[in-house]
């Protein structure tokens, strides 16, 4: 048996039904632990602010290896989530950006957008970002990505002390 991904979800309510697609995605593949920090529905919102560090400390805490933040536009929960040291979350509308995240930037936290992107186009996004390892298809710049996401990590230290 292959080891379970461990994936914290959260939206807004912009976010609501986008999240509980992949949600219910997720728990049909059978290699996710999903730890979803909500909202659980329409009648209890919370905005993006409240919502995306709840994901971004549980990768900052290693609680969970990957996140994923939902709200109208993806852009404020990216805005929020990297504000915590050590996430790298990317916002992602299609499956080619989704893949990158992983592939060129090595992000840890996707972020999107409920108002964008359609349930079945969501689902499988989060499978392609999952997909991919840094620097898979991209073997010619492997040297130039691993430097490249080194100098992001002395930038973070010097900034988030």
């Amino acid at each position: 048996m292959t080891e379970k991904i461990s994936i914290a979800i959260a939206s807004d309510l912009s976010g609501f039904p986008l999240k509980q697609a992949i949600v219910d995605h997720l728990m049909q593949r059978g290699d996710i632990e999903l730890l979803d920090f909500g909202i659980d529905s329409v009648d209890q919102p919370k905005p993006y602010f409240e919502q995306a560090p709840k994901v971004s400390e549980a990768v900052q805490t290693q609680r969970v290896e990957k996140g994923i933040l939902i709200c109208g536009t993806g852009q404020g929960m990216a805005i929020v989530a990297n504000k915590h040291k050590g996430v790298y979350a990317c916002v992602v509308d299609d499956i080619f950006s989704g893949e990158r995240a992983k592939i060129v930037n090595n992000a840890n936290v996707i972020t999107m957008g409920g108002w964008i992107t359609a349930p079945f186009l969501g689902t499988q996004i989060v499978d392609a970002w999952l997909g991919m390892e840094f620097t898979q298809k991209m073997e010619f710049k492997r040297d130039f990505l691993e430097n490249a996401f080194r100098q992001v990590k002395v930038l973070e230290e010097k900034k988030f002390k």
